[in-house]
């Protein structure tokens, strides 16, 4: 079952049951992978450890990587 399936049938079940309808898939996951970052970040912070930017680190990395001759 896909979750837009599963999300139909329970959407149909709130309905039948009277109770309000459950948020749509994918409503809610900026945030999560926000809350998940920033739990990541407080860890390392309490372990000692530099708060990573992996991804802008990699990009500036890229960025000021020579260019290749043609």
């Amino acid at each position: 079952m896909s979750i837009t399936q599963q999300y139909l049938l329970d959407t149909y079940r709130a309905h039948s049951l009277g109770d309000t309808a459950p948020p749509a898939p994918g409503t809610h996951d900026r945030q999560v992978v926000r809350e998940w970052r920033d739990a990541r970040r407080f860890r390392a912070v309490l372990a000692g450890r530099p708060v990573r930017h992996r991804l802008r680190d990699a990009l500036a990395r890229w960025r000021r990587r020579p260019a290749r001759p043609a």
